[in-house]
């Protein structure tokens, strides 16, 4: 039988209930035993038998391997600090720090405990993006010259969490939605020559960013990142263009909006109906094609399936702090880009 691994959550906001819980409550290798929450006691009404603790110091008791950080931007790098330092292995929402020097050091502590860090960064696991992966894999559309990636929404309100409003450094959609992108680009292509940041505040008084265009030149190609709250609109989520082809996927994965439904991550949950796979147009061995091609049936479960592999058995991680450190190196560009408006060089 599977070790399992028992574990301890920090908040028990959206993160936390949409992207971690419906995984670790239908893996019976994990267990989810304490829910660190201030004031409220959410967690009981979706987790059995869990102990709610107001104090974070609470989940890094000795019946606990593994702590999740989902708790606002501010305090991940102090908590997952805490953490590594009494001995648990640690999961960090995105974005793992607020400065590339936060996320090195994190990283040094980890190696130096001897225990796991992994960032949580499970759109790795969109269909979009291993469709992606799969088209360069197989060189299905040539050198690629273009690469766009748009995570678009319409929503003309203030974030009604207020902590995400504040305007403080590691709060805004760069940090939020651009940290997500930014990891696919570097897990792809790996780090730019260069970038540009446009970093734009829309929203009325808006004090954290909610608008940005990210550009990152490599020798023989592109790459545009754009996130917008007002697009009612929306254009295709992915477009990759090749040499020889194109690829389009006009939607976003399905997995977020099903688990924000309350569907659990069983049997065929994550499968996409047809219109909504991507459209292959390119040139295969001198004969043109075009056409949609299935998306691949992704689950966030497997991030967690390389957690419990490298738990129990030194399985690498996937997603590491080094990878979540570079990312962050090119965030903090980004905004000293968007400042100066200057194209900015990577070292």
């Amino acid at each position: 039988m599977d070790k399992i691994v028992n574990v301890g959550i920090a908040g028990f906001g959206m993160s936390a209930q949409v992207f971690h819980v419906p995984f670790l409550t239908v893996d019976p290798r994990f267990k989810i035993k304490k829910v660190f929450e201030r004031s409220s006691e959410k967690s009981k009404q979706k987790i059995a038998d869990v102990e709610v603790v107001r104090d974070f110091s609470a989940l890094l008791s000795d019946d606990i391997d593994l702590v999740v950080i989902t708790t606002p931007n501010l305090t991940h790098y102090p908590l997952a600090k805490q953490a590594i330092e009494a001995g648990k292995h640690v999961i960090v929402e995105k974005p793992v720090s607020v400065t590339a020097n936060e996320a090195a050091e994190l990283g040094r502590l980890a190696a130096l405990h001897g225990i796991l860090l992994s960032p949580y960064q499970n759109r790795r696991w969109d269909s979009g993006f291993d469709a992606v992966k799969n088209i360069i894999k197989h060189n299905l559309i040539g050198d690629v010259v273009d690469y766009q990636v748009r995570f678009d929404r319409y929503s003309p309100n203030k974030n009604p969490k207020r902590w995400k409003e504040t305007g403080e450094k590691g709060i805004g959609l760069v940090y939020d939605l651009g940290v997500h992108l930014l990891d696919h680009t570097v897990d792809l292509f790996g780090m730019p020559q260069a970038l540009f940041a446009d970093i734009r505040y829309q929203q009325p008084q808006a004090l954290s960013d909610d608008n940005f265009q990210i550009y990152l030149y490599y020798p023989q190609l592109k790459v545009e990142l754009t996130a917008s709250k007002y697009v009612r609109e929306k254009a295709p989520h992915i477009a990759l263009h090749g040499r020889l082809g194109s690829y389009i996927k006009q939607t976003m994965d399905v997995q977020e909006a099903r688990l924000a439904q309350g569907i659990e991550p069983r049997g065929n949950w994550n499968l996409e109906v047809e219109t909504d796979w991507g459209i292959l147009n390119t040139e295969l061995n001198g004969s043109h094609f075009r056409g949609r091609i299935e998306s691949p049936a992704m689950s966030y479960a497997t991030y967690y399936d390389n957690i419990h592999a490298a738990i129990t058995s030194n399985t690498p991680l996937i997603v590491t702090i080094e990878q979540a450190t570079d990312v962050m190196k090119l965030l903090e560009k980004c905004f000293e880009s968007a400042e100066l408006r200057k194209v900015i060089e990577i070292e």
